[in-house]
């Protein structure tokens, strides 16, 4: 029964925080995420807003996590300052709905050194104080070898970025 128990219990955990790649083609692909954050929705909006606070800097252009910057209003972007002048634009808002969602185009990471892009958006959707928060980013263009050999790395360096997120949202600190 102890062991029953166990099992039922991390089945249980595992389905707190769901990550996958939903499909994956030559042409492109669709990564998701939803876990519920043990905090109201507002409060995970403006994290979502602080990426500075939470992305990890081994992601970055310029290996520092404080040069991200994201202005959440249509025509914003997650941008990135880097040394001598120079910046990064990793993508563009283009939905902004505090405390309910936002949506972002562009390419992160090696596909913006290719003819992909995509929409990464995050849905909240808070209830008796807690939000539930689905990240998705569906990809499509052109990537030699396929897109769908990259699915599963996108999906790991999003899937960490999530965890930070989380961890910053619940605790005001990430890993």
């Amino acid at each position: 029964m102890k062991h029953l128990l166990i099992a039922a219990a991390l089945a249980l955990a595992a389905t707190a925080a769901r990550a996958e790649v939903v499909d994956a083609q030559p042409n492109g692909f669709e990564v998701r995420r939803e876990a519920v954050l043990n905090a109201p929705a507002d409060k995970v909006y403006a994290a979502l807003t602080q990426p500075s606070a939470w992305w990890n800097k081994d992601h970055t252009w310029s290996g520092s996590s404080a040069n991200l910057s994201l202005s959440a209003m249509s025509g914003g972007c997650l941008c990135e300052r880097l040394p001598n002048g120079g910046s990064v634009l990793h993508m563009s808002v283009v939905y902004a709905q505090p405390g309910q969602s936002l949506r972002l185009f562009g390419g992160l990471g090696p596909l913006q050194m290719s003819g992909a892009a995509g929409h990464l958006s995050w849905t909240l959707s808070e209830k008796d104080g807690k939000t539930t928060l689905a990240q998705t980013y569906d990809v499509g263009g052109y990537r030699k070898g396929g897109l769908d050999k990259i699915a599963p790395a996108v999906d790991g360096v999003l899937n960490e970025q999530f965890d930070r997120l989380k961890a910053y949202v619940e605790t005001g600190k990430a890993p």
